[in-house]
């Protein structure tokens, strides 16, 4: 017999004119979306972080196992020492592990092997993936999906802060095993990115870059 319960859905239907008027509203909001690298140290609102991340907890998983931790880092010291930490591992990238290929596609964004950002910013999540649950008597407990359902949190977190007025950068340093024990993480959670989080400098500048076209990326059959 299935243990599964049930409850009404909690679902509002809208009519035509608001669903175009709010995915009108969400598609301009999320055009002026940029990933930033210089930041603020400027503290942000900690209920808003929270708020955002409650969010991201909302989002589907395989067989609703939620498989992800959200590392908020505010500690001066601790970025400091994931900074120094991450740039170690980026200048062995840029001096040798990165193929030539790479390389190139990262020229027209202006990146480097600093990352100032880290430390800067007000807030810096660590995104970690849980390969596999323990229960309370410490047994594992499989995970299903769990790579695709930690990139959809993400990208709900990204959304929530950007939609309150954040900037946010996807940093994946790699290899990314020194976070875990600098965060003191479990052997089952693995990093999967680093957000940083925070209002952009005054003087902050983006690339100039292009999005594929709706007609590039939207199939109808």
């Amino acid at each position: 017999m299935s243990d599964a319960r049930f409850e009404p859905l909690d679902f509002e239907r809208l009519i035509e004119s608001e669903m175009r008027r709010r995915v009108a509203e969400n598609l301009a909001t999320m055009r002026r979306r940029r990933s930033v690298r210089e930041f603020t140290r400027e503290p942000v609102p900690w209920d808003v972080v929270q708020a955002a991340v409650e969010a991201a907890g909302t989002a589907p998983s395989g067989a609703n196992m939620q498989p992800w931790t959200f590392v908020a880092v505010t500690d001066p010291d601790l970025k400091r020492a994931i900074r120094e930490a991450a740039e170690e591992e980026e200048r062995r990238n840029y001096e040798g592990r990165m193929p030539d290929d790479w390389l190139e596609a990262l020229q027209p964004l202006g990146t480097s092997p600093d990352k100032p950002h880290l430390e800067d910013a007000p807030v810096v999540i660590v995104v970690f993936e849980q390969a596999y649950g323990v229960r309370p008597d410490g047994t594992k407990a499989k995970h299903y999906y769990v790579r695709e359902s930690v990139g959809i949190a993400i990208g709900f977190l990204l959304q929530a802060l950007h939609r309150a007025g954040l900037a946010t950068l996807t940093h994946t340093p790699s290899p990314m095993g020194f976070l875990r024990g600098l965060l003191d993480r479990p052997e089952n959670e693995r990093a999967v990115v680093v957000i940083p989080v925070g209002y952009p400098a005054a003087e902050a500048t983006v690339p100039v870059i292009g999005r594929k076209p709706l007609e590039e990326i939207l199939v109808r059959r």
